[in-house]
């Protein structure tokens, strides 16, 4: 095969490839909503104050959101440092959040259920509750707050990670929106 014969099949396999990721709901025909999500704490892209890190109190900050859709059965809420050094971290996973809810306080409490009776998974140091931002000394890190919300309640056994969520919402995200913030040590 001559060389221009291999870059065009290569064109090819990278396209038909990007076509067959596209997220779950998606492929059913189901439109996905945008949920606008805020911090009072910080804004869009800024620095996120010490005390919800590692270098401070390590308490959740404040979050908020609107848009979340009529029809949503439950919320979840992943918080992930894609810029980790082995890969995503996560910080966070927090589901069956009740679909009225519109926001966290400051400082959810670092247990299994809440008394709204949303669940909280085990962040990527194997606790539950949120963990603050922890980079090594180097340039700021990126944290993404997500919120989404579903179709249905999760029914999961055991404390779950961020791939257990994940796997467990494909398929029933009506809507998805995020909040970013940075932090540097």
């Amino acid at each position: 095969m001559t060389r221009i014969g291999m870059i065009l099949l290569l064109a090819v396999a990278l396209c038909c490839c990007r076509f067959s990721v596209q997220p779950a709901s998606a492929a059913k025909g189901k439109k996905r909503m945008t949920i606008s999500v805020s911090s009072s704490a910080f804004q869009n892209g800024e620095t996120i104050p010490t005390q919800y890190t590692c270098s401070g109190k390590d308490v959740s900050p404040p979050l908020a959101w609107s848009g979340v859709p009529e029809k949503a059965a439950s919320l979840a809420i992943l918080v992930e440092d894609p810029d980790a050094p082995r890969g995503i971290w996560t910080h966070w996973v927090l589901y069956n959040l009740p679909p009225q809810t519109t926001g966290l306080p400051v400082g959810v409490p670092k247990k299994d259920k809440l008394d709204n009776g949303a669940i909280q998974g085990l962040n990527d140091s194997h606790t539950v509750g949120y963990e603050g931002p922890c980079p090594p000394p180097g340039p700021a890190h990126r944290y993404y707050f997500k919120v989404f919300a579903l179709d249905k309640k999760l029914t999961l056994n055991g404390k779950v990670g961020r791939k257990q969520l994940q796997q467990a919402m494909e398929g029933h995200i009506l809507a998805q929106g995020e909040v970013m913030g940075r932090f540097g040590r």
